[in-house]
């Protein structure tokens, strides 16, 4: 059983949801990366999204386009965030999912990705410019490292092109709340709990809904009817407030918390 699949059971043994924050790594730096990894998971985070810092960033909006430029300021890539999961998980044991372009990773390693993420401690990958009719190799990789596939669905997804995506997903299924990037949003889409329930028809897999959640009000509603919520470019958006100031970690993890706002959901 891998580890995303452990934590939305306990979850659901304890009557909870999942809260998924998303950070890009190396904005502002490597070692701030570290410290925010630090303080998402002691302020409550069940698993975390850490995006791979991509020079063409197509499924992004402008805030994680822009911490994306930071990141790529220095000299970054698979290679330089792996050791800084492997530091991470030695001492917390929140699963971390990779959220990538396939170029990256297949640069790094190859046909050899899936052992170099697993002895990392990477628990999940999601490559958004990754379509299921061109993955097979790809899962087979990573299933046979214990690592989990996350797929994206959109609004405007087919229930043919629904079941297909949950052949190939593991860990969850990441239901997106919008059509286009990724963004703050001020509401959310009135049919994207329609849109869950179509993906639950075809797996038993626990699904999160993602892109434009902002507020605790969102993540409070995607709780009621998913079984975890994602938050990016808030919480991207918040490290580039505070960009230079010494409280930038503690502005990041005070923001989780009210996003959060209980421990017990």
């Amino acid at each position: 059983m891998s580890r995303i699949t452990e934590r939305f059971q306990q979850l659901k043994s304890e009557g909870r949801k999942a809260f998924i924050p998303y950070i890009t790594a190396g904005d502002p730096d490597l070692a701030t990366t570290e410290q925010i990894l630090v303080a998402l998971a002691e302020a409550g985070a069940d698993v975390i999204e850490l995006g791979v810092p991509f020079s063409d960033p197509m499924a992004d909006g402008p805030v994680i386009q822009r911490a994306s430029e930071r990141a790529l300021q220095q000299p970054i890539g698979i290679a330089e965030i792996l050791p800084l999961v492997t530091r991470f998980k030695a001492k917390y044991d929140v699963p971390i999912m990779l959220f990538t372009y396939f170029n990256p990773l297949l640069q790094f390693a190859g046909d050899q990705m899936g052992e170099a993420l697993k002895t990392a401690g990477v628990a999940g990958v999601l490559i958004t410019d990754l379509i299921p009719e061109e993955a097979d190799s790809f899962v087979a990789n990573m299933r046979s490292a214990g690592i989990d596939t996350i797929f994206l669905v959109a609004p405007t997804s087919t229930d043919e092109r629904i079941q297909l995506i949950a052949n190939y997903a593991s860990g969850f299924v990441y239901v997106v709340a919008r059509t286009g990037v990724t963004g703050v949003g001020a509401q959310m889409s009135q049919n994207v709990q329609t849109v869950v329930e179509r993906v639950r028809k075809y797996t038993d897999l626990p699904v999160a809904v993602g892109f434009g959640i902002s507020t605790h009000e969102h993540v409070k509603t995607v709780w009621g009817y998913a079984d975890g919520a994602v938050v990016g470019s808030r919480l991207v958006l918040e490290i580039e407030k505070h960009l230079g100031k010494p409280d930038l970690v503690e502005q990041v993890a005070a923001l989780t918390k009210d996003l959060i706002k209980s421990p017990a959901n």
